[in-house]
């Protein structure tokens, strides 16, 4: 049984996720290939080596070919994780689209499985239904390719189970579609329900809507690593250098031992 173990110690997010997994060797171009098969145009994926705190990472991140033919980096910036490229999507439009690709039906269930999670999450924050919810954040070209990406990844390297550390939180306030909200976003708040969080005092947000729902769909359980024989380690690296520690998620892949 291969289990992947997410060890969240500076938080989630979902090019983090993208870019754990390829840094533990899920292969670049297949995955390129499979996300091609979204109806989606106008995007490419890059990697590249970095370092945060002198320990090295993958960082991952989206391009999108804007309707002006300038491609752009599409994401999380340093002031906080809006950045509003496109129209506002609800769920059954983000579920059109991942039911209208030609990726393995497995593949196509958890990633929708995410989104109605953060579609959920939002409902109650707002006190709506989540057909009514826009998606803000989550629903550009990049959270898309995020989160379907990192479930291809679970599918390629064959990962039977799931889990995760404990969630650092941080502090202070972002700037997001309904305004200036505190940190932990509401939302993002809202979807760690029944998870073990901690906090750290660090100013900004650590785990962010997308990766928390990734954990709420993927997830068998939080705490401690489980007992595995240690296959791959992988790094995906945030976007900032943080201060107070290396700004990467690692990921563990292994054989679980009874």
């Amino acid at each position: 049984m291969a289990i992947a173990y997410f060890d969240c110690f500076s938080g989630i997010s979902g090019d983090m996720i993208l870019g754990a997994l390829v840094d533990a060797g899920l292969d670049f171009d297949t995955l390129n290939s499979e996300l091609a098969k979204l109806p989606l145009d106008g995007f490419r994926l890059t990697r590249k080596t970095v370092t945060r705190q002198l320990i090295a990472g993958t960082k991952i991140d989206v391009i999108v070919r804007t309707a002006e033919g300038r491609e752009i980096i599409e994401g999380p910036g340093e002031s906080g994780p809006f950045h509003d490229h496109g129209e506002a999507r609800h769920l059954d439009d983000l579920t059109s689209v991942i039911e209208g690709s030609t990726l393995d039906g497995a593949v196509r269930s958890r990633a929708i499985e995410v989104f109605d999670h953060l579609a959920t999450a939002e409902s109650k924050v707002h006190g709506i239904s989540k057909q009514e919810v826009h998606l803000h954040e989550v629903s550009g070209v990049d959270a898309i390719v995020d989160v379907v990406g990192a479930c291809i990844g679970l599918a390629l390297l064959d990962i039977d189970r799931v889990y995760a550390s404990a969630l650092p939180v941080g502090r202070g306030f972002i700037h997001c579609a309904h305004g200036r909200m505190p940190v932990p976003a509401p939302g993002a708040l809202e979807l760690m329900r029944d998870m073990p969080v901690y906090h750290t005092g660090i100013e900004g947000e650590l785990v962010t809507p997308t990766g928390a729902a990734f954990l709420k769909a993927t997830a068998n359980g939080h705490g401690v690593l489980p007992r595995m024989i240690l296959r791959k380690i992988g790094y995906g690296a945030g976007t900032k250098d943080l201060p107070e520690h290396p700004n990467l998620l690692r990921v563990y892949i292994g054989d679980g031992v009874d």
